[in-house]
């Protein structure tokens, strides 16, 4: 199977193409660097140099492949997130780039187009699970989560399987946004915005590549691909200060969220996702149920890598 990647450089891409290699595979990787060039090499992947908002350049390179792959992304992080513009790039990747590798795989005649999407766009429904059911009610800055999604249907329309995968929040040792969040739990400050009573629903940088792996089998549709226990999020904030060994950390002001805007509002939401539908197609089980023990398991490896914040 030929199977093209975007995004594979990043925190689950990097983790999803030893994957398909070791199945046997043959990856053709996106990579925006000579460094990114070589480490996709080493993985067995096939690098190669496209603008992905150049539709014929995306035509040309996704041509042959059997399976197309959207993990592409642009995220900032720390202090960034609250100036103007900040997820401009994210927003066209998510307009223009979903879009010219759905028309390249239809024109490829691939049999499968697998686009990353965010969980974050649901509304907040308190204690209630969420499930794919659920109207989405995206805020301004990723209104463009249904571009994405809208071209995987697309693909779909067109007689292949369009799927689409609405992650939760990454956590991994590697991710700079997981570092960031770390950082101001060390210091006693929870770094996300809402009530503490509020439900987090979270996903282990590893489960979500293996999801992204076994949606290679899944019929055409929407997902939600997160953990199996979301927690309130004052115990997960107060769990994770104890796997630091730091005091329980503070909840932000409700004034704080005001000021963030719409990224304050989103991260605010309370959000407790249910991946049963994923699971009863795939098969899939996340190795890290929730961060109950992924907290323990993101500080060791953090000490491992030395990362960890002074």
């Amino acid at each position: 199977m030929r199977i093209f990647v975007a995004g594979a450089t990043g925190v689950v891409g990097r983790r999803l193409v030893p994957l398909l290699i070791d199945a046997g595979s043959e990856v053709t990787a996106v990579a925006r660097s000579p460094a990114k060039a070589r480490q996709l090499r080493k993985q067995g992947a096939e690098p190669v140099t496209v603008d992905l908002f150049d539709p014929a350049a995306v035509e040309a390179a996704v041509a042959g492949h059997h399976t197309v792959i959207n993990l592409a992304t642009s995220i900032p992080s720390g202090v960034r997130v609250m100036l103007p513009g900040a997820f401009d790039e994210n927003a066209r990747i998510r307009r223009e780039a979903s879009q010219n590798l759905a028309s390249a795989a239809i024109a490829a005649r691939a049999q499968r187009f697998i686009q990353e999407s965010f969980a974050p766009v649901y509304p907040d429904r308190g204690d209630e699970w969420i499930d794919e059911s659920v109207p989405i009610e995206p805020a301004s800055y990723v209104e463009s989560v249904r571009d994405a999604e809208s071209a995987a249907a697309e693909f779909t329309k067109s007689g292949g399987a369009g799927v689409v995968l609405r992650f939760s929040y990454f956590y991994g040792p590697d991710s700079s946004l997981t570092q960031d969040m770390v950082k101001y739990v060390s210091k006693g400050f929870a770094p996300i915005p809402g009530s503490p009573d509020a439900y987090m629903s979270s996903l282990w940088t590893d489960d979500a590549a293996t999801a992204v792996f076994m949606a290679l089998k899944v019929p055409a549709g929407v997902y939600n691909v997160t953990d199996d226990e979301p927690l309130r999020r004052g115990e997960a904030f107060k769990l994770l200060a104890a796997a630091l060994g730091a005091k329980p950390p503070r909840t932000p002001p409700r004034w704080v969220t005001r000021l963030m805007g719409a990224v304050g509002e989103t991260l605010g939401r309370s959000l407790r996702l249910s991946n049963a539908k994923f699971r009863q197609a795939s098969g899939w089980r996340p190795a890290v149920p929730g961060v109950r023990e992924g907290w323990k398991t993101l500080v060791t490896e953090m000490k491992t890598a030395r990362v960890l914040p002074a």
